[in-house]
């Protein structure tokens, strides 16, 4: 019995034949993998692997484009912050960035310890910058301090005052967002 016959006779349901020069039979992809599954045990276990290792590598894609994301949570209303409260109109476009510069520095040193330029020199052969190899939970008080200091550079609070509040309240989110324990929400894998 040819396969068009069978699926015409059968009724079956993904799966279609066609003849011709461009022709053959073809299925739904969950049908074809059970069929192949059916014909080789090897195969089925080649399937399984392959399919094991596209789902981790999806995993891992998301998880950074998340982490990319909650990066970049709050950036608009910092850097509107910044724009409105700390660049005078009269400022080039080089020193409009450097103030932009300044204020992402100021808060790495309050998450981090350190300016993006000490990271980079400290870390040569990374590619990428600090906040890229960060954790969830520093993304997560990272995103909370720059929502805060747009709150600070609004009330008008000196940089410096700022920057330490912003270390302060730093530490305290880390330390209760590290103790979280069986609670924790996002889990990195």
């Amino acid at each position: 019995m040819s396969p068009s016959r069978w699926i015409a006779t059968t009724n079956a349901l993904g799966l279609i034949s066609k003849s011709g020069a461009n022709g053959g039979t073809y299925a739904q992809r969950d049908i074809a993998f059970k069929f192949a599954s059916w014909v080789s045990v090897e195969f089925e276990l080649y399937l399984i692997k392959e399919f094991q290792r596209l789902k981790e590598a999806e995993q891992k894609q998301l998880g950074w484009s998340a982490r990319r994301e909650l990066a970049k949570i709050n950036y608009h209303i910092h850097t509107d912050a910044i724009r409105q409260n700390l660049i005078p109109q009269e400022l080039t476009s080089a020193q409009k960035s450097s103030v932009y510069a300044d204020e992402a520095d100021m808060l790495n040193v309050a998450m981090f310890g350190q300016t993006a330029r000490q990271w980079r020199e400290a870390n040569p052969g990374a590619k990428g910058n600090i906040r890229d190899y960060a954790t969830m939970n520093q993304l997560i008080c990272l995103s909370n301090m720059e929502n805060l200091n747009a709150v600070f550079i609004g009330d008008g609070i000196p940089q410096g005052e700022r920057l330490e509040r912003l270390n302060r309240i730093a530490i305290q989110q880390m330390k209760i967002l590290e103790n979280v324990g069986e609670r924790r929400l996002l889990v990195e894998q």
